[in-house]
């Protein structure tokens, strides 16, 4: 769409052949060999060897990437799943020793200390980090608990309803929670229900089974428990366990109090008795969902417009990884669920995989990952594959601060200016949302890493008391009590990626901030956001947010204040 891009080339190896392609550890091996063996005699000779070890490491995990991505593409592609358990039972378990050894390498190199100390500071704690984590006799665990993870999409991307004589996977279902016949919305989310419970129990089962495995992992590396294990393996050196509970009690005191106001409303519009959890999507006022566009085509094309319009350059972004094919947006049985901005540390340009079936929330989704593809982009060109490697609370800035940078394009989206309003409203409402639901996922995980050898009816309880304190009091789930009971299972994180997921929470209170500076002056703060981005994770996060022009804080102060200007915003639509 936009005239005369140039699609990236992927950049020539310096160390690997341009032919090599990990298709063997018998491959592999020689290279990691050499690396390990290799003799250094100065500063300038170990920064070379930190440059081959990174192109190394940049194939190697763009080769997993693609396996990942075909395997979500279609998970009832046997050959797909083969080729990625390849990476997970025959590559990974034989590299991580020599992971560990480079690590030591290089950190006890008597030419460590030559390395510009400002540039390789973030680097260098990471690695001591996983000195300390690593055990050799984890390896097996960790090889095991990739595998159990991969059941989670094929328990979940095997799910559908029967409506009308359409076999409807759960994400096409769930946009009939828009329509305005509320028994429809009631009979679909009993359906939804229903294929959901139907797999309930080997959820359960599953989830039990990561736990243990999760749990033996810590104790082996000598934590008191797999929380405080994780935490350090996700590299949490700017906060602790505890300023995530001042967050929990400030978004409990700042956000719910909103959630219960907006839901009244709704209700009170609606002329309801009781709210049910199948009249939170439907608009108040009568009328039918909202669809921003109608095909995959078309979603691409009008996000790379709207991109454009914030900034060229992210629309080009997007246009790049369609010419590349490097966009598979769409809902189709047998497609793994969810939505996800895959980098690729080799060519640059990522992958943006979902399941669009149309709705608004697929529109967010869009420019949500869109950001991320961005934040890909802008910081493609730094120079080791570690400092490419983001920690979530940088990269969900960047996606969460797209959203909004965003929605003053979705015009673009909207030709009906009530539907534009309604769209921006709903929006605000769901980042109102996402807060406590954010900290009662992450309350959840404090609670069940704490206590690994609860049963699956204590974990049960346990959900219902956080979710409770977190949640609306204005829903009224009665009736469907078993299905709140187990709504924890349909949050995938859970399963894949555990204690990834109070950073969309503190991302999206940085990306409120970006844009209260976006409103004051546009342009200053697409500089400051993009100038942050490019320091990908070079820097702190705190200084990494500073150079957005923001606070890196968890203060019920901050929260309020972020969430006055939220309201604010809201309450003039």
């Amino acid at each position: 769409m936009f005239k005369d891009i140039a699609i990236p080339q992927r950049p020539a190896r310096t160390y690997l052949s341009e032919e090599f392609v990990v298709d063997s550890w018998e491959s592999l091996q020689p290279l990691f060999d050499e690396l390990l063996a290799r003799k250094i005699t100065n500063g300038s000779e170990l920064e070379n060897w930190i440059l081959d070890l990174s192109e190394v490491e940049a194939v190697l995990s763009e080769e997993t990437a693609w396996r990942y991505i075909r395997m979500n593409i279609d998970t009832t592609n046997q050959e797909y799943e083969n080729a990625f358990n390849f990476m997970v039972t025959e590559i990974d378990p034989k590299a991580a020793p020599y992971s560990d050894k480079f690590n030591k390498k290089l950190l006890e190199s008597p030419f460590c200390n030559d390395l510009d100390e400002k540039k390789y500071e973030i680097f260098l704690r990471s690695l001591r980090m996983q000195i300390k984590l690593y055990r050799e006799e984890s390896i097996p665990l960790f090889t095991t608990l990739q595998q159990l993870q991969q059941k989670y999409g094929a328990i979940t991307g095997s799910m559908s309803i029967e409506q009308e004589g359409k076999t409807l996977t759960l994400q096409m279902a769930n946009s009939f929670l828009k329509e305005t016949d509320r028994d429809l919305r009631k009979t679909i989310f009993e359906k939804v229900n229903e294929a959901r419970l139907s797999k309930a129990k080997d959820l359960d089962q599953l989830f039990t089974e990561l736990v243990k495995l999760r749990d033996k992992v810590a104790k082996q590396a000598n934590y008191a428990n797999y929380r405080d294990y994780k935490l350090d393996a996700l590299g949490r050196f700017d906060y602790t366990a505890q300023d995530c509970f001042t967050f929990h009690k400030a978004i409990q005191a700042e956000c719910v109090p909103l959630i219960n106001k907006i839901d009244q409303d709704r209700k009170e519009q609606l002329g309801l008795d009781s709210l049910k959890p199948f009249d939170t999507d439907v608009d108040p006022s009568g009328k039918k969902g909202l669809k921003p566009f109608g095909t995959e085509k078309e979603l691409i094309e009008k996000s790379i417009v709207a991109f454009g319009k914030i900034r060229p350059y992210y629309g080009e972004c997007l246009d790049i990884m369609n010419s590349m094919g490097h966009l598979d947006l769409g809902s189709r049985l047998g497609k793994a669920p969810g939505g996800f901005n895959y980098p690729l540390y080799e060519i640059g340009v990522p992958f943006i995989f979902m399941n669009s079936v149309g709705s608004l929330r697929d529109l967010v989704t869009m420019v949500h990952e869109g950001g991320h593809a961005v934040h890909s982009f802008l910081s493609k060109d730094l120079e080791i594959t570690a400092f490419k490697n983001l920690p979530s609370e940088v990269a969900e800035l960047a996606s969460m601060s797209m959203e909004l940078l965003s929605i003053d394009q979705w015009d673009i989206f909207f030709d009906n200016e009530d539907d534009l309003r309604r769209a921006k409203k709903e929006h605000l409402e769901k980042i109102m949302a996402v807060l406590p639901w954010t900290a009662t996922i992450d309350a959840f995980q404090h609670w069940i890493y704490e206590n690994p050898e609860h049963t699956e009816p204590e974990r049960a309880d346990n959900w219902i008391r956080i979710s409770s304190q977190l949640g609306s009091t204005v829903v009224d789930w009665t009736g469907y009590e078993t299905a709140k009971k187990f709504q924890w299972q349909k949050q995938l994180h859970l399963f894949e990626v555990p204690f990834y997921y109070i950073e969309y929470a503190i991302a999206q209170l940085g990306a409120i901030a970006v844009w209260r500076n976006y409103r004051t002056n546009p342009v200053q703060a697409l500089d400051q956001y993009e100038a942050a981005l490019k320091l990908g994770y070079t820097k702190p996060i705190s200084e990494i947010y500073a150079t957005a022009g923001i606070e890196f804080s968890f203060s019920q102060e901050y929260v309020k204040e972020l969430m006055a200007f939220v309201w604010d915003e809201y309450s003039k639509l």
